[in-house]
Parts: structure tokens; sequence; C-alpha cells
């Protein structure tokens, strides 16, 4: 905790700053998809200082050029082992939309061009360490586009089941999830000349099932049978707790991929050290002098106050890749970083978002799912019906946490931008007005972003969202503290076109919903990209409910996808819509 106003370096990403740290060579180089980014929001940069701080020598290289050796030798060959992350998104949703088209702008790239991030990031970059070090120390995946795919998996643009990502890419090892814990039990082990594949957390290759572990349906099963896939994907999606989960084992050609049961949580004062690590909460000069990256603005003054969520939409990696159970960071060691920030020379007072996967799931949790672990059969916290009475929403400590920071002195405004969940709002009998009045006064400017992605009931079962109703109810709280506080800001949602399950008449449904209740035309609205590691993409590529294993409606073709979302956003709209975030953009550039 007392390192969160220690000045220091960042991780070295030349020769010469090995040079300046008394380093001739490196235990661990880690390469990424992103421009180098030394913040808290970083997975890379979280690994680096977790590394740093068990007393490995550390080094980053960000987005290296695949086509040379210039940048995947320009730290030198590691002594442990090389970590390969894709970056902060999976590279193919980072480069193209929902019909496929590639995307011109990177918001994680200096410069903003989208030029420097290769298809299958994950692969290309082991590939690029094999090409010019032949023979070399282990090669370990990790990050979101890893993770996700580290059984048999829907591969939306390929449009086919992949294999494993350790087949694809034949790297040694892989790390899931967050990755805190297994990553120092990976380098501990290393060091000392250990054996990594006991290490929970880790993925591998083996010739032999471990017999104690969960067969799991093969990836040829997967291939000749869409059931077998879809009881694949439950068993993956079942044992992602800590608490009880069991490994697992799946046959794939004449070999085994071994997922080893999941890292154990972080606790309390675990999240607060990571927290608390000397982040420069900027790109590194390297990257920079490529120009400005994006994505800094938005998080270069936030504060991460929790990981995991136990919302569980079905179109959402979160759960699958942070898990269903929250993990909070300290009241005290949040407000010694927001105090932190006025002490940067460049700090303007703003803090742009106080928040987490889900910002309103700060510090509670249901008890019982602490001690056994999570609901397994798709019994969930919240689902489109209700919310688990063992589950006791109570904003309270939230409540108190956002007004301690507005007393700090030299904090102007903390917003909240984090996604919020509005039926938890309205099942909070006791503390969810004074929340919701709390935003309205005080954490949001002019609008508040919510995010129903349809009204439709039937759609919404199978995205796993909450019923319109709540939405009403949520509207009309939030309309009446605006009117009591004397304010005029408004409600914006994220919609979903193309979804699975969802026809065109779902889509009048929902423009007639919110011309006639919500009083609005929408003028955004995203068609539906199956990602992996999510029910959805399930559902979109067998056709059925993973559930139920009913055969549903899916949309595949791009023109009707692109129909659906014309529906609720017409042309015209998308184009005013447009107009105005370019407008937006002039103003602040």
């Amino acid at each position: 905790m007392s390192n969160i106003n220690k000045p220091n370096k960042f991780l070295p990403t030349t020769k010469e700053e090995m040079s300046e740290r008394g380093w001739d060579e490196l235990d661990v180089v880690l390469i990424t998809g992103d421009a180098y980014i030394d913040s808290p929001f970083m997975g890379i940069a979280v690994v680096g200082r977790i590394l740093e701080d068990i007393g490995l020598r550390v080094g980053i290289i960000g987005q290296p050029d695949v086509n040379s050796d210039v940048d995947v030798k320009r730290l030198g060959e590691p002594k442990l082992f090389w970590g390969v992350s894709g970056g902060s998104i999976d590279s193919m949703v980072s480069n193209y939309t929902a019909t496929k088209k590639f995307r011109n702008s990177d918001d994680y790239t200096a410069g903003g061009k989208n030029e420097r991030r290769p298809d299958r990031a994950t692969l290309v970059y082991t590939n690029l360490i094999r090409r010019y070090f032949k023979g070399t120390v282990p090669i370990v995946l990790g990050g979101i586009e890893a993770s996700l795919r580290r059984l048999t998996h829907y591969d939306y643009w390929s449009n086919k089941l992949r294999k494993p990502i350790l087949f694809d890419t034949k790297a040694d090892y892989m790390i899931y999830g967050m990755g805190e814990q297994a990553i120092i039990d990976l380098g501990n082990t290393l060091r000392n000349g250990g054996d990594p594949r006991n290490i929970r957390g880790l993925c591998y290759i083996s010739k032999e099932p471990v017999e104690d572990y969960i067969q799991i349906p093969s990836h040829q099963e997967c291939l000749d049978d869409k059931g077998n896939y879809i009881d694949l994907f439950k068993t993956f999606y079942d044992n992602n707790d800590p608490v009880y989960s069991k490994g697992l084992c799946q046959g794939v050609d004449s070999r085994y991929l071994i997922q080893n049961p999941p890292s154990d949580h972080m606790d309390e004062k675990e999240m607060d050290k990571i927290a608390s690590y000397p982040y420069q909460r900027d790109v590194h000069p390297y990257d920079g002098k490529h120009g400005k990256v994006k994505c800094l603005e938005t998080i270069k003054f936030s504060i991460m106050t929790h990981h995991g969520c136990w919302g569980e939409c079905n179109f959402c990696a979160i759960a699958a890749h942070q898990g269903r159970t929250i993990r909070t960071r300290s009241e005290e060691n949040i407000l010694k970083e927001a105090k932190h920030f006025t002490t940067i020379k460049d700090f303007k007072g703003i803090i742009s978002d106080v928040g987490g996967p889900t910002a309103n799931m700060y510090g509670y949790e249901c008890k019982k799912k602490e001690k056994l672990g999570t609901c397994v059969d798709n019994k969930r916290c919240v689902d489109a019906h209700r919310l688990c009475r063992t589950m006791k929403v109570d904003h309270s400590r939230n409540i108190k946490l956002l007004k301690d920071i507005r007393q700090i002195p030299g904090i102007k405004k903390a917003f909240v931008a984090s996604g919020v969940r509005y039926d938890l709002i309205t099942a909070d009998k006791k503390h969810g007005e004074s929340y919701l009045k709390e935003m309205v006064d005080h954490h949001i400017s002019g609008q508040m972003k919510v995010a129903p992605e349809h009204t439709n009931d039937e759609v919404l079962h199978h995205m796993g969202k909450p019923g319109k109703q709540t939405l009403i109810d949520f509207k009309k709280m939030y309309d009446d503290l605006n009117k009591k506080s004397g304010k005029k800001q408004f409600l914006t949602y994220y919609l979903i076109a193309a979804h699975p399950g969802c026809e065109e008449k779902h889509m009048h449904d929902l423009k007639q919903f919110t011309t006639h209740e919500l009083k609005m035309n929408p003028e955004q609205a995203q068609v539906f990209i199956p990602t992996p590691g999510t029910y959805s993409a399930v559902m979109y590529y067998t056709e059925m409910d993973p559930f139920t294993k009913k055969k549903i409606f899916v949309e595949k073709d791009p023109r009707r996808k692109e129909k659906q979302k014309e529906i609720v956003v017409p042309r015209t709209n998308h184009n005013v819509a447009r107009a105005k975030k370019m407008a937006n953009a002039g103003m602040q550039g």
C-alpha cells in the first residue's frame, strides 16, 4: 500500500533502460498487442509489476513489428519465460466489426491508426518468438484472447470451431482468467527450477489425461455433434470458481488439453497491493512517440474498485474471464489512490470513472457464494426473471465511498462511467434510491448510460437480461430525482440487434417501446458479435438454446443483421449520431 506514492520508472522496453537498472539480461519478456501503457487497467502492466514485486527482472514490448526481428530481439532472450498477450481486447474483435469489416482505428495504439495489431495476435507473436529464438525458454500465453480460447471454441471470423489456442500456437503454457496468483506461482516455480504443471489457473498440453479431472467432449466430438459442444461449454462455464471447480481434460487429436482448477480469488489486502504498485499511468515514451493513445484519456485518472461480475449477460465474457464473485479493494486504499491523483502534475481534478465491470456491485456479495462458490446448472444470482433471494443488494458502502471521494481536496468531480445495473438499484429498497440520487446529483454529466439491450421478453431471456418493467420503474425513479434536483439529465441506452433469438418483429417491438415508453429515438445500436467464452456465441453457432437444446432462430445474413439495426436506428439517425460524434471530437481536439 505504501507503493502508491512511490516514484518509479516504466519497466524497460529497450536495452538502454535495462542498462540504467544495471541489468544485462531479463528473467521475463512480456509481449502485448497494445501499446505499452503502465496502468492498473492494463493487464500486461499489472503482470509486469507483480513479477517485479517478487524480484524478477521484467521488460515489456508493445506491438512488435511482426515482419522483422527488430522488436522481438530488442530486449534479448529472457532467462525464465516469455509472456504473450493479444492485448486488452481479443484481436479479432479489435480489428473487425460485427459485419467483418476492418476497423480503421484502434484506441489502444499510439496515433490511433489500426496498423500495429495483427489478426490472431497471440498466435502471430508466438510464431514470431519461435522464428527468431530456436529452442527458447517456455512461452506462456495470457490475456483475454487466450483465456477465452483455452478449449475448443467457436470462432466467428472463420465461422468454425477452432482447437484450444495452445494447439494453434504451440506455446508451452497458458494462464487463464485474471492470473494474478498464477503468475506469481509460475515465476517462483520456474525460478526454482520446478515443474509448473500443478499450478492452479494454468493450462498445458499432455500426452496422457489426468485421472481425476473431468473428461469433457473431445475436439472431434464437438465437430461431430453441436450438442457435444454445448455440453463442453456448460462444463467449462460451471468449472470457473476456485471454491469447488475441478480440472478439465479435453482430447485433441492424439493429445490432451489440461486445464487445472482456477486460481484462488485475491482477498482485499491482495487487491489493495496490486492496485498500489508504482504505475506511471502513461504510455511509455518509446510507444508514445507515435502519437496519443485514445484509451489513456479514460483510464489515466480512473479507479478500479473491484473485479468480477455476477450479472451473467449471455453475450458478455466477463463472467468467464474475471469470475462471478466480486473481489473488492478497501475504501482506505481507493481513497489513497484518489488523493494520489491530486499530486500528479497534469491532473485537472476530474476522475473519469470510479467503478468496475459493473459499478454498483461494489461492497457486497452473497454470503452463501463466498462460502460454497457460485451456483451451477444455470442457477444465477440474477437473470431475466428475478434476483436470487440470497443476494442481498446493498449500495450503502458504495454511497459512502463516493461521498468520501467527493470530500478530498483537489477532486472537483468523480464520474461513474462504468456500467450500472439498474435492476439492482430498484431491488435495493433500503439504499437503491439514495445511490441513484448520489449519482444524479454528483457523478454523471448530462446523461447516464444504461444497457437494457432489448425490451422483448423472449430476446431478453436469451440475453440473460432483466425484464422491461424494471427499466420502466428505473426510468421513473431517475426522472423524478432529476426533477427534484432541478437538473435536465437524460438516459441513453445500449441496444443490440441480431442477437440469437431476435427476429425483425422483435426489433419492431423494441422500436415501439423506445418511442412510446422511453419517449426517445435511439441514435445508436450494435449488431451482435459472437465472442469466445460466451453462451450467446454458443447459441449463434449451434442455433440452439444451450439450456434446453431446443432450436432457436439465429440471423446470420450480414444484410439482414443491418436491417434489424436500421429498424431501431434508421440510417439517417446513424448519420446524425456519427456527425455529432465527429463534432464532439473536433471540439475536444
